[in-house]
Formats: C-alpha cells, structure tokens, sequence
C-alpha cells in the first residue's frame, strides 16, 4: 500500500480523491486549511490544517513524515484557487495570492515531499486546460489559467531534473469538472463530469502511470473550459 500526500481536501475532487484511495487501503495525508470530518472518521486517513502558503504550516508536513512515514510515495497537488476577474480589475495582491496557492505552493510541497520519495515515487499536479498552449481561453482567468501554465511546465523540468532518481512528475489538465469552485465561479455553469468521476481518474493515474510516462501533460476534458 502507497503512502500519499493529497492537497485540496476539504470538498469537491479533493474530498473524493482521499476517500477512494483510503476505501482502497492507502495511507493518505490529506492536507487543507479546513478540515472535512468525514475524513477525521477515517482510520488511515491523516488530516492536518495546513495553508500551503505559510511556511510554519509547511513544516507541520515534513514533521508528520519524519515522525510517522519515513517516506513518500505519491503527491497529489491538488489545491487550487481560481479567480474571475477582468484583468485590469485584478489587484496585484490577488494576482500574487493566486500564484502563492497554485504555483508556489505546489513548488514548496514537493521540496519538502521530495527527499522521502525514491525510484517508483510519483508526483502529480491537477492543472486546467486553461493552462495549455493553444488551447481555448476565456476572459477573466487571466490569474488562474498563467498560473496552471506554470505548474505544468513546473512539471516537466522537475521530470528532468529527477529522472535520474526515478521519480517521476506529471500534470493533468482538467476540463470542466462540477465542484463548488467552478460553480463560485461561473454561477450556473453545468459541467458534464462529477468531481466522483474525476477522482477515480486522478487515483488510477497516479497509482500507475509513472510506470509508462513522466514529464507529460495529460489533457483530460470532455469540453473546454
């Protein structure tokens, strides 16, 4: 059984990602600003508060591993924020705010989770279709989209920086998925894939696709956004 780290657990994909990979007998340490009890009831289920852009609650993670685990096998960032906003109302505290949660504390997490992981390890960031080259864009996600750029080409250096380590790195770009984000986002917007759905993807894919590919950007969308 894997030992794995997942981000953005307190609702929506996040929450049905850790329940999965736990009802399959995974040891999860599920980290969130807020906590859902659901998962508190869960045996080999680990909740800790933690704001992954405050370096005080970063340290909360490392602490856990060096006591608890020992070791990581698989990463999961999947916290996220996503702002829709006309570009020129967008303040630079929100823009920085944007990417201190999707970029730089997805980089912060895997500097802490990456010494404990070893040849098999797999580290995989949910990025969005709005951060691929060429790909359809809308107004407003000016902020979010760059910042889902960023980490899959966060991604693809990583890949090439530890291949030697075989550890591998992945991102998935998401389309449209029904959570509460996308609907504080877009009020009334009705995606074709439930966050249920989504998870069980994201879980199989992480559990098994750095066998056969790393430094890769899988498009996974029924439809754009």
């Amino acid at each position: 059984m894997k030992k794995i780290i997942i981000t953005g657990i307190s609702r929506g994909i996040g929450l049905e990602l850790t329940k999965l990979l736990a009802a399959k007998g995974h040891s999860v340490l599920a980290l969130s600003r807020s906590i859902n009890t659901e998962l508190s009831a869960l045996s080999n289920v680990q909740c800790k508060s933690v704001d992954l852009t405050l370096e005080e609650d970063l340290d909360k993670v490392k602490s856990f591993i060096d006591e608890h685990w020992k070791n990581v096998d698989i990463v999961i960032n999947n916290a996220g924020t996503l702002l829709n906003k006309p570009f020129e109302q967008i303040t630079t505290q929100e823009f920085e705010y944007v990417y201190r949660v999707n970029v730089f504390g997805v980089a912060s997490l895997i500097r802490i989770a990456v010494p404990y992981m070893h040849k098999g390890g797999h580290v995989v960031t949910i990025s969005s279709m709005g951060g691929i080259q060429g790909s359809l864009k809308f107004p407003g996600l000016a902020a979010y989209s760059s910042s889902k750029g960023a980490v899959i080409t966060l991604s693809e250096l990583l890949a090439e920086e530890y291949k030697e380590k075989g550890i591998s790195f992945n991102a998935l770009a998401l389309g449209a998925v029904q959570t509460e984000m996308l609907e504080e986002a877009f009020p009334g917007y009705q995606a074709d894939i439930q966050p249920q759905q989504m998870a069980q993807y994201i879980a199989d894919f992480s559990l098994t696709a750095n066998q056969y590919i790393n430094g890769k950007v899988i498009e996974v969308s029924t439809s754009t956004p």
